[in-house]
C-alpha cells in the first residue's frame, strides 16, 4: 500500500457563473478560488468580495461559488482562462505576457532581506510539507517575512494551485495587498507564478529549482526580485538583487 497525491477537478463560479475549471488537491478551496480571482485582476481588495462558499448542489464538493461585493463588475469575456487548465498549467488560453503585466503595477517595495534568511527558507519549507511527506506528490508554496517567519504555507498537485491558496489566505484574512515578503515555491518557479506574486503584491520570489527565461524577463520588467537554486547554502538572483543584501560588488551567494 501506498499513499498518493489527491486529484480532483474544481469548477470556480462567479455570480453563478462559471469561469474556470482546474485540477487541484482538495482543501482550502475557498483560498483558491480567490487567489485564482486576485490572479486576473478581479479581486483587488477585500472589500470585492462578498462570500465565497461550496456550491450546495454539487454532492463530491468541487464546485466553489464566488460572490462579488456591491458595485464590483466582472467582465466575463476578459477573463483570461475559458478553458480546462491541468494541474500542471494554469495559464492556458493567455494571449500576450505584455498585455498581463500591464494590468498589474510595478513592486516597489524597497525591503531587504538577508543572505541568511533566504538560506534559512528552504528547510522551513521542507518541514511544513506535511502532504508531501506522506505522499511524495505535492507542490508546495510558503510566505515568509523578510526576517523569515513563516506566515502561511499550502500544498497541491499543481504549483500554481499552491500559490493561489497562499494569496487566497492572505486575502481572506484581510493582510492584502500583501507587501513585503517572500513567497517560495518548491520546483521551478515559472512566468505565472511571478505574474500571480505581482497581482499580490509580492516583490520577491524565491525557488528552490530554476526559473524560466520568461520569468526572467517578466520579473525584471516588473521591479521584482527573483531567487532560484535557493538550495544547499547556495543560490543565484536573476532580478531585483537590491533586496538581497549582499556584499558590496557581489551579485549571487
Amino acid at each position: 500500500m501506498d499513499a498518493v497525491a489527491t486529484e480532483e477537478p474544481l469548477e470556480i463560479r462567479v455570480d453563478t457563473r462559471s469561469v474556470s475549471v482546474t485540477l487541484r488537491t482538495p482543501a482550502h478551496d475557498d483560498e483558491l478560488a480567490v487567489g485564482f480571482l486576485v490572479s486576473e485582476g478581479l479581486l483587488r481588495s477585500p472589500s470585492d468580495l462578498q462570500a465565497v462558499r461550496p456550491y450546495p448542489r454539487n454532492e463530491s464538493g468541487n464546485v466553489v461559488d464566488v460572490f462579488l461585493g456591491e458595485g464590483v463588475h466582472c467582465d466575463f469575456a476578459s477573463l483570461t482562462r475559458h478553458v480546462f487548465a491541468s494541474s500542471s498549467c494554469g495559464l492556458c488560453g493567455t494571449a500576450s505576457i505584455d498585455a498581463l503585466r500591464r494590468r498589474f503595477p510595478s513592486a516597489t517595495d524597497d525591503f531587504q532581506i538577508t543572505p541568511e534568511t533566504l538560506l534559512s527558507l528552504p528547510e522551513q519549507l521542507r518541514s511544513a510539507q506535511a502532504g508531501f511527506s506522506v505522499s511524495g506528490g505535492l507542490h508546495a508554496a510558503a510566505l515568509f517575512s523578510p526576517e523569515g517567519r513563516l506566515w502561511v504555507l499550502r500544498e497541491d498537485v499543481g504549483r500554481h494551485n499552491a500559490v493561489d491558496k497562499v494569496i487566497g489566505r492572505r486575502f481572506l484574512d484581510g493582510a492584502f495587498p500583501i507587501g513585503p515578503s517572500v513567497l517560495m515555491v518548491s520546483g521551478r518557479v515559472s512566468f505565472e507564478i511571478v505574474q500571480k506574486a505581482l497581482a499580490a503584491g509580492i516583490a520577491c520570489v524565491a525557488a528552490v529549482s530554476a526559473p524560466s527565461s520568461l520569468a526572467v524577463e517578466f520579473a525584471n520588467q516588473s521591479g521584482q526580485t527573483l531567487v532560484g537554486f535557493l538550495r544547499d547554502g547556495r543560490f543565484n538572483i536573476y532580478a531585483g538583487a537590491q533586496r538581497v543584501a549582499l556584499a558590496s560588488g557581489a551579485t549571487d551567494q
